[in-house]
């Protein structure tokens, strides 16, 4: 079980493991043994709130497919065990992310002293581009 927050938990049936070998320097370990993993986690099958499910299928991450199945590899680590916490840890901030309500942004306006100190500002950078300006009567 994946406990992403206190409304949304992730059976364990829903994720999807593989074992891969890990690339990169490591020596003979790397060539024989599969320490890495690649998680698989299909949005739509998966038991997580619409609204949840909507913002994870919106999101432009490159760990989600087209297809919406996440696909996370994990291979920082020697162990295969470590690599596996990694992954879940990594799906965890994912939809943790996803299933952030986004505040509503409420409509203000500016301060009468904002809005003077703006205007005296585009003021002050118009004179200083009409200084540099070539004057046309002086030729």
């Amino acid at each position: 079980m994946l406990h992403v927050n206190e409304q949304v938990v992730i059976p364990d049936d829903e994720i999807e493991w593989r074992a891969i070998h890990a690339s990169g320097p490591g020596g003979q370990n790397v060539n024989k043994v599969a320490t890495a993993v690649e998680l698989r986690f299909d949005i739509a099958r998966a038991s997580l709130p619409e609204r949840c499910r909507q913002r994870l299928l919106a999101m432009h991450d490159r760990r989600i497919s087209r297809d919406g199945i996440v696909v996370i590899k994990a291979q920082t680590h020697r162990s295969q065990a470590q690599n596996r916490m990694e992954a879940l840890r990594r799906l965890r901030e994912l939809l943790a992310a996803a299933c952030l309500e986004p505040k509503k942004r409420l409509l203000t306006r500016p301060t009468r002293a904002a809005h003077r100190r703006r205007l005296e500002t585009k003021r002050h950078r118009s004179r200083i581009k009409a200084q540099r300006r070539i004057p046309h009567g002086d030729e």
